[in-house]
């Protein structure tokens, strides 16, 4: 998908300042961690912060 908008990025970023031992490199998981933790209403803005989550966690882990 291209280039994600700053608030996309910019939430997932805070998220994984606070939280970041809550999240993997599991899609499904950091979804479920999203709906239980942060307060967003829309399915698709929370599926694409923990895509970018995601994105972020599977980079740290190849480096």
């Amino acid at each position: 998908m291209g280039i994600k908008p700053s608030y996309i990025k910019n939430l997932g970023t805070a998220l994984l300042a606070k939280q970041r031992e809550n999240f993997s490199n599991n899609f499904d998981a950091n979804k479920q961690q999203l709906f239980a933790s942060a307060s967003i209403d829309s399915k698709r803005v929370r599926n694409r912060v923990a895509g970018y989550i995601t994105r972020k966690m599977n980079a740290k882990k190849r480096t």
